[in-house]
C-alpha cells in the first residue's frame, strides 16, 4: 500500500473502532450500521492505494505505460511532430504513476485549472495538472499528471536534474485522474485505443532504434 493511504486509512479505522466501541456500550444499531460503512470505506482506501510489484520488461529503448488504465485516445499533432497516448486511471485502478522511460528529469511545472471528471475530453485542457519532461538519449519524453473531478491532490516526487529509470515509482493522483504522455513522432506505438495498460509493465512504444 503506497503510504499517502496510511493519512486516510488510519483516520478511517480509528473512527470505525470507536463507533462500534460505542455500540457495544448502548446497544444502539445505528451505531453499528455506521461503524460497518466507515469500515468499508476504510477498506476501499486500502484497495484504492494499493502498490503492487510490477515486473519491468527488459530491452533497450522501450517505453512504458506510467499508470494502469484504459488508452482514451492515442492522436498526432496538427503539424506532425509529435504523438500523444492519454490513460484514463477510474476510480478502482491502481494510481500509482510510473517512470516511462530512463532518462533525466529537464523540467516540472504545475498549473492550477478546473475539476472536470477525468473521462471529458475537456479535462485534458482544463483540468489541474503536472507536466514533467523527461530528457532521454532518443528524444524528450513530455509526461502529464492530470487531477479528475474527485481528486484534488497531485502527488511528484521527482525533483529536476534527477536520473529516473523506467519502471519506477514516481507519484500518484488521488481518486479518478489522467496521464498523458506527449512521444516523439519517430516511436512506434504498440498499443491502440480502448486497451487496458498496466503501470510499469505494459510496452506503449518503442523508440525507432529498438527492433522487437
Amino acid at each position: 500500500m503506497a503510504k499517502e493511504g496510511f493519512k486516510f486509512l488510519l483516520p478511517t479505522l480509528l473512527i470505525s473502532v470507536i463507533v462500534f466501541y460505542l455500540f457495544t456500550r448502548t446497544d444502539h444499531r445505528l451505531a453499528l450500521y455506521v461503524s460497518v460503512v466507515i469500515f468499508f470505506i476504510a477498506l476501499f482506501f486500502v484497495l484504492f492505494f494499493r502498490d503492487p510489484e510490477r515486473k519491468i520488461p527488459s530491452g533497450e529503448d522501450l517505453i512504458l505505460s506510467p499508470a494502469d488504465g484504459r488508452v482514451k485516445k492515442i492522436e498526432k499533432s496538427t503539424d506532425g511532430s509529435f504523438k500523444l497516448i492519454s490513460i484514463f486511471m477510474s476510480l478502482f485502478s491502481v494510481h500509482i504513476n510510473r517512470v516511462p522511460v530512463d532518462g533525466i528529469v529537464k523540467e516540472i511545472s504545475y498549473r492550477p485549472g478546473r475539476f472536470i471528471p477525468a473521462f471529458r475530453d475537456k479535462a485534458s485542457e482544463d483540468n489541474e495538472r503536472n507536466v514533467i519532461v523527461i530528457q532521454n538519449e532518443q528524444g524528450n519524453v513530455i509526461l502529464t499528471q492530470i487531477a479528475g473531478s474527485l481528486s484534488r491532490r497531485i502527488v511528484c516526487n521527482l525533483n529536476p536534474g534527477q536520473h529516473v529509470n523506467r519502471g519506477e515509482r514516481f507519484g500518484l493522483i488521488h481518486f479518478g485522474s489522467l496521464v498523458e504522455l506527449v512521444l516523439p513522432i519517430s516511436v512506434r506505438l504498440k498499443v491502440k485505443e480502448k486497451e487496458r495498460v498496466k503501470g510499469g509493465e505494459t510496452i506503449l512504444g518503442v523508440f525507432k532504434s529498438e527492433r522487437l
